[in-house]
């Protein structure tokens, strides 16, 4: 079997899918490794070092998916509307693609896929289960978006981030306040904290207080019932209006405390809670940054404009989208690793299996022989559970 790696189309996307060190990995489990020439090189992996490996270079785009049997991509089709139905057309019944495919916010795209016959496995619906850890992309990328942010923050401040006491006087420390404590949250906590500044952290999950406080963070606790804000998989739930608009009264004081305010609230396949509201960005100080990780989804920000940075009332909103790109040598290294052990556990003796009793395998799958397999994706999409048909009929 040949596994493809085309390079990214998506506007922005620096990364590659497959770094050069994987690629013996792969070939061990039986697989060919086929590259489009210059993919890894935005990254900062020439052709020559995949070919040192082994890996081989295709004539053209069109060769490579012609070949391939297995497509290995960063974003494809859902994820990059753009370019990627041009891809589609290249594609052929039965080979599988493995990516971040965005199949809860662009739905329709998956019957398109389906139609296909295309054998579609999702990056981002990985279960969050201890097998699976490694596999896990999304907090790959998360932990290089946290990173980044608090460098973004940084550069705009006009405050240095640690204390210093020096000749001229005593400098104070930054604060910096971290709403949500997931993967993201806690990297930018981390991060911050090295660089020196005061840090604190909200999640509406009380039980995340250990981990906000194991890497130097102290969690601020507002009287908000939130037991049920995950679901089984490990993901943020959609929350009620009521309680965020209690969240954000609660919230306006500890936001208007701090010099840096790094916001990670995400729900999968939904618009960004706002956390922030207008008014709280006119109570900071002068000066103050708000970084809004969840720009891409509409942001945390009420004021928040994705892919800019804008300053109103004195404090700059910045509106990252894709982060992960902008590191992307080792924001490649990371996803690689995710999707080459991903790929290993579907591939047995050179060929893929696809065990529907497997967990990993069920969740991702999103297509197979003409039909949308996936739940959530089916509810989505207005059709009826097949377990249930199955059932009726």
């Amino acid at each position: 079997m040949i596994a493809g790696i085309p390079k990214e189309t998506f506007p922005g996307q620096n990364q590659v899918a497959l770094v050069p060190d994987h690629v013996a990995t792969l070939k061990k489990a039986g697989l060919e490794i086929m590259l489009e020439a210059g993919a890894g090189s935005p990254a900062g992996y020439p052709d020559e070092l995949y070919k040192e490996k082994g890996a081989k270079l295709a004539g053209s785009r069109k060769e490579l998916f012609q070949r391939s049997d297995i497509i290995l991509q960063v974003q494809a089709f859902g994820a990059n509307p753009e370019k990627g139905m041009e891809d589609l057309e290249l594609t052929r019944e039965g080979q599988a693609v493995v990516a971040f495919l965005d199949p809860l916010a662009a739905a329709e795209s998956v019957k398109k896929l389906a139609e296909r016959k295309l054998k579609a496995f999702a990056m981002e619906l990985m279960p969050r289960i201890t097998r699976a850890q490694s596999m896990d992309a999304l907090s790959s990328l998360a932990t290089v978006a946290g990173y980044k942010a608090v460098l973004m923050a940084a550069g705009q401040l006009p405050r240095m981030f640690p204390m210093m006491m020096t000749a001229a006087g005593t400098v104070s420390p930054a604060r910096i306040f971290v709403i949500g404590a997931g993967v993201a949250g806690l990297q930018a906590i981390a991060t911050a904290k090295r660089l020196g500044a005061v840090v604190s952290a909200y999640d509406l999950r009380p039980a995340v207080k250990e981990q906000v406080e194991s890497v130097g963070g102290k969690f601020v606790v507002l009287e908000l019932e939130a037991e049920k804000s995950e679901d089984k998989g490990g993901y943020a739930k959609e929350m009620g209006d009521e309680f965020y608009r209690k969240q954000r009264e609660m919230m306006a004081r500890v936001v208007a405390e701090n010099h840096v305010v790094i916001t990670t609230a995400a729900v999968p396949g939904k618009k960004a809670p706002v956390l922030i509201t207008a008014e709280m960005v006119k109570g900071m100080k002068p000066g103050s940054v708000i970084v809004d990780l969840a720009a891409e989804r509409g942001g945390n920000c009420e004021l928040t404009k994705a892919g800019e940075t804008v300053v109103i009332h004195g404090v700059t909103i910045i509106g990252p989208v894709n982060l992960p790109a902008t590191v992307p040598y080792h924001a490649s290294q990371m996803y690689s690793k995710n999707i080459s052990t991903f790929l290993l556990h579907l591939v047995k003796e050179g060929e893929l299996v696809i065990d529907l009793s497997d967990e990993i395998t069920s969740e991702t799958l999103l297509t197979l022989d003409g039909k949308v397999l996936n739940s959530r994706v089916r509810e989505i999409l207005g059709m009826p559970d097949s377990e249930k048909k199955k059932e009726e009929q």
